[in-house]
């Protein structure tokens, strides 16, 4: 089974498991009320689609509810529908880099593909006619620093890295400075990996973006969440393929 074919077979087997679950809260259904609302978002929550969003899609159906008043069964399920794919429903998914300098902002988990994901990324912005500046930002693992600088060559770019162990967002200072004097397009920082739930690394990450946002405050800026090292978020840059 190739690459496409199993991340295909994974989402069928998540979709059947979400599906099963509603259809089980809607087995029950005698009336739109607090307590099927309440059911309906912990449904959401408890299928990782997020706290955040479970409660908007929730607050939407129940304001679409009483405004159409609907009542019926699947009345409900199609609003439900249609109030999940409002939000991955996204005009634009290309990245706005309008500036010079812009700059990319790439985050995620350990081992996802972030450094492979700034080559593909440097690679086909060089092909652009664009002069891209990469900041070594992952300071704490060597290795990061020797693959990206192999990508920055390949793609032509200019690699900015200090010793290991600096404060990361040291080198992304003196990448916007060097990105500045060298009349670059794009400053794109790699970062190391991290969860959510490691306060000094998000807090590491805070300090980042608060110097970005200092140095460059009219800069176009894009973060990327690197979720696998098959599938990046919002990867297209051009028209062309990456």
């Amino acid at each position: 089974m190739g690459f496409f074919d199993k991340l295909k077979s994974g989402m069928n087997k998540t979709k059947s498991a979400f599906d099963e679950k509603i259809n089980n809260v809607f087995k029950n259904f005698r009336k739109v009320d607090e307590e099927f609302l309440d059911e309906l978002e912990e449904i959401l929550i408890m299928s990782d689609v997020g706290m955040d969003t479970s409660v908007k899609i929730i607050k939407n159906l129940r304001n679409r509810m009483k405004k159409e008043k609907i009542q019926d069964e699947e009345d409900v399920k199609k609003a439900l529908r249609e109030e999940m794919k409002s939000i991955l429903d996204v005009s634009d998914i290309g990245l706005k880099l309008d500036t010079k300098p812009s700059v990319i902002l790439v985050i995620g988990v350990n081992g996802v593909g972030k450094t492979t994901s700034i080559g593909k990324i440097a690679n086909r912005l060089a092909k652009d006619g664009k002069k891209i500046v990469v900041a070594a930002a992952d300071t704490f693992r060597a290795a990061a620093v020797e693959q990206l600088e192999i990508w920055a060559n390949r793609a032509g770019a200019k690699i900015v890295k200090r010793e290991e162990g600096v404060d990361p967002a040291s080198v992304v200072y003196d990448a916007m400075r060097i990105t500045k004097e060298d009349n670059a397009d794009v400053l794109i920082v790699d970062t190391a990996g991290r969860l959510h739930n490691k306060k000094y690394l998000m807090d590491e990450l805070n300090k980042i973006q608060k110097v970005i946002n200092k140095e460059m405050p009219e800069a176009d800026k894009e973060v990327l969440l690197v979720i696998d090292r098959y599938n990046w978020s919002k990867c297209n840059i051009s028209s062309k393929s990456i």
